[in-house]
Parts: C-alpha cells; sequence; structure tokens
C-alpha cells in the first residue's frame, strides 16, 4: 500500500471508533460523506486490501499503445537516431504529423536503449589507490612522445625495450608492467591466426613479467602526472643546459633523476625488494629483440622486409629447407638469422635497391641501360617497406635504409596502370644527356 492508502485506512479507523465526526473524515480524505460510508464497509467487507487503488497494476487510459510506440521508435531509429527527445518530439510534429510529449518520447528511448538518462551520462568516478606496498611490485610505463628540447631538436621517445633492458639490468625484474593499451604492449588487433601477443609482450612472457593494461588514462594517474610534471621541469632544465640531443640528454638525467627524487620519491609501505635478479637462462639482450619467423626456400634463401636474404651453404642451413627459422632485429640495428642457438651467415640483397651513379660509372658497357632505369626510377614515388617493423628511430645504423624525404607530393600508384611507353633512341640519348 501507498503511503496515501495508508493514511486513508488510518482514518477510516478513528471514524469507525468514534473520533472523528462524518465531516471531519470527508474533509480528510476529501471525498463526500457518501463515500466515507462506502470506503469503510468495502474496509470492513474486504480488509485493508480493498483500499488499493483499482488501476494499479493496468495500463492508463491515456496509454498510446504498443502498435504507436514501435511506429514511433522506428521513425526515431531510421530518421532522428542521434537527436535529443526534445528535437525529436519536434520534427515528429513538424514531418509527420505526430504529437508526442517530449518527456514520453524521453522514457520510450530509455526503455529501448536509444538514450541515456543523465545518472547513466554522469562520468565514472575514479578515485585514488592505496600504492603498492613494496618496490618492485608494480612498476607503471608509458612513453610521452614530446619536445624534449624544444627547438632545439627533434620530437622525441624512449624506446621501450632498450628502457626496459636498462631498468632490469640496474634494478632486477619487477613483478609486473603497469600500462596502457598501447600497440606496443597490447595487440588491438589479434585474431586467430596468432597468439595475440606483441614483440614486448613475448619478451616479458619469457622473462616472467606480466603485463597489466590499465583501461582509462586515469587509472594510470601517476604515471601520467610525472608525465606532465616532467614536460615541466625536465624541459626547463635542459635549456638551461643548453641540451639539444639523445646522448647529451642520457648524459644529464642521472644527475637530474637524483635531485628529482630526494625532493618528490616517497617510501614504500614495506622495505622489502620484490625485483628478482636474472636467471642463469634469462638472456636479457637475446629476449628483448624484433623477432619474426620466415619459412627457408630450396634455394635456402627467405624473404623479410621486401628484402632477399641468402643463406650460406653450410653444414647448418643445408638441412634448413622448408623449415622456420627466426629473423631478429637488435635495438642496436643488428640482424641475425637464427635457428635454435645457431646464428647462421647470409647475404642480403634489397629488392627496392635504387640505381645510383656509381654503378652507371663502373658499368661502362650498361651506361645507357642503367641510366634510363634510374630516370624511369626517379619518375616514380618512393616504395615503402613493410608496415609491420620496428621503430628505428633510435637505431645508429641499420640493413634497411629509407629513402631521403621530398618536398614533391607523391604521386600515387594505381593498381593496373599501363606498361610504360617505350623510347624512341633519339629520346633515349635525348635523357641520357639530361641525366648527365
Amino acid at each position: 500500500m501507498s503511503h496515501g492508502e495508508l493514511s486513508r485506512y488510518d482514518t477510516l479507523r478513528r471514524f469507525e471508533r468514534g473520533e472523528l465526526r462524518i465531516e471531519d473524515a470527508a474533509i480528510l480524505l476529501g471525498v463526500s460523506g457518501r463515500q466515507v460510508y462506502r470506503l469503510l464497509g468495502r474496509l470492513r467487507a474486504d480488509g485493508p486490501e480493498a483500499l488499493v487503488s483499482w488501476k494499479r497494476g493496468r495500463p492508463s487510459n491515456r496509454d498510446f499503445g504498443d502498435d504507436f510506440r514501435v511506429h514511433v521508435l522506428s521513425l526515431v531509429r531510421e530518421h532522428y537516431h542521434d537527436f535529443g527527445p526534445t528535437l525529436i518530439s519536434e520534427y515528429l510534429a513538424e514531418r509527420h504529423g505526430i504529437t508526442l510529449s517530449h518527456e514520453t518520447l524521453r522514457k520510450w528511448m530509455i526503455k529501448s536503449g536509444m538514450w541515456k538518462d543523465r545518472e547513466a551520462r554522469r562520468p565514472r568516478p575514479y578515485q585514488p589507490r592505496y600504492r603498492r606496498d613494496c618496490r618492485g611490485e608494480l612498476i607503471q610505463i608509458d612513453g610521452s612522445k614530446h619536445w624534449w628540447f624544444e627547438d632545439r631538436g627533434p620530437q622525441c621517445t624512449f624506446a621501450y625495450k632498450e628502457a626496459t633492458r636498462e631498468y632490469i639490468e640496474r634494478h632486477g625484474k619487477p613483478v609486473a608492467f603497469y600500462s596502457d593499451k598501447h600497440s606496443v604492449f597490447r595487440n588491438n588487433t589479434a585474431s586467430a591466426k596468432g597468439d595475440g601477443m606483441t614483440h614486448f609482450g613475448r619478451a616479458m612472457e619469457a622473462l616472467a613479467i606480466e603485463i597489466i593494461c590499465a583501461h582509462s588514462p586515469q587509472a594510470k594517474g601517476r604515471v601520467e602526472r610525472a608525465n606532465g610534471t616532467l614536460q615541466d621541469r625536465l624541459v626547463k632544465a635542459m635549456r638551461l643546459e643548453g641540451i639539444a640531443t639523445i646522448a647529451e640528454a642520457n648524459a644529464f638525467l642521472p644527475g637530474y633523476m637524483a635531485r628529482h627524487n630526494a625532493r618528490f620519491a616517497r617510501p614504500p609501505f614495506d622495505p622489502r625488494d620484490l625485483h628478482r635478479p636474472l636467471a642463469l637462462h634469462d638472456d636479457l639482450r637475446a629476449e628483448m629483440v624484433w623477432r619474426e619467423h620466415r619459412t627457408v626456400t630450396a634455394a635456402l634463401t627467405l624473404h623479410y622486409n621486401k628484402a632477399l636474404f641468402v643463406l650460406d651453404p653450410t653444414e647448418i642451413s643445408r638441412p634448413l629447407a622448408g623449415k622456420r627459422v627466426e629473423v631478429c632485429e637488435y635495438p642496436d640495428g643488428r640482424l641475425e638469422i637464427r635457428h635454435e642457438s645457431h646464428a647462421l651467415p647470409y647475404r642480403m640483397f634489397d629488392k627496392i635497391r635504387q640505381v645510383n651513379q656509381a654503378a652507371i660509372v663502373e658499368n661502362k658497357h650498361l651506361d645507357a641501360a642503367l641510366a634510363m632505369a634510374k630516370a624511369m626510377q626517379e619518375m616514380l614515388p618512393p616504395r615503402k617497406r613493410n608496415n609491420n617493423e620496428p621503430c628505428r628511430r633510435s637505431q645508429g645504423s641499420h640493413q634497411f635504409p629509407t629513402p631521403e624525404p621530398t618536398n614533391e607530393m607523391p604521386v600515387k600508384r594505381k593498381r593496373g596502370r599501363p606498361p610504360l611507353r617505350r623510347l624512341t633512341p633519339i629520346e633515349a640519348a635525348q635523357r641520357i644527356v639530361e641525366s648527365r
């Protein structure tokens, strides 16, 4: 029973006991005196349940009906899926001749899942949590691509694998890393074809280090706030020292970190250190690599990143025809082809190598043909290597040179382009003279 029905029951009992006159009971109930007697008779016959409204649980007499509601919601889905209830009600009246209260429409849309009320749209509160008790229990990791050298140098950030290797060599293996959902840590497009692990995640699994990915920037707010502090304090400190290169910054960082931690670091609740030393079977430098698998052909060759690698026919490489080998790119730019514990010697042939002037001079009998090939290559946009390759910005040198950037807009190559027109001898001679 509702509060009003309970109040009505109490008034009728008081009238029945003679505590109220009929005029007073009628005023309190808001009915006539004759209706007071009708309600009292119903109460004596059926008990308190007789005072419950008969309309409860029944559809309203003003209800539009299910068919009309379904029709309106279908119009909303078709034409006004991103409109608000008030604006939808205006267009329904203007374009469809349907007069409907925006509040009724709002309730229908909430019930069907097409609209969220203010409470549901309110952002989730992210309350601060306690730090982990011990040092090395949970290490937050995050890179901030920023203009650290302002206008004195390029925009840069640290290399995850190289930074992790230096951290483990200095402190040991932590229990877990706490990161965002960057593609370095989490494969957001994993499919059934692979194991869904990234190169960094595979290295951490081999070292028995867990990776925990936060679902929001607020969840890893400590490292986000630290990045904001460093983007202000560290940038200004390097400006005062005149630092403009990564090498100079790496030499400056140890002293700056000591001063920064002396002021801002907080001791852990538990003095124990949960960093673990490297085990005897842990090869840190061998794990911190970009590792991919390739199949060796019958000619002892394999393809990787638009380059052909020819294995030397040694006693170890000859039986590998048709088998899988590992192509490992190290952070310092070295590339190894490994099978089990053996590094296989190889020769590399770059399939997108350009013809240069030295090749034309060296091959005197083919100078005309090579000059023509060089001119044709300059007319085409530079070919790109694979998108799935390691970031080599931090490497001093590597085996996959990239073409120098040009200010000209590249011409997009289309499939099905007709073959190049064969040049006449006069045109070829003119092209050779112009190239010289």
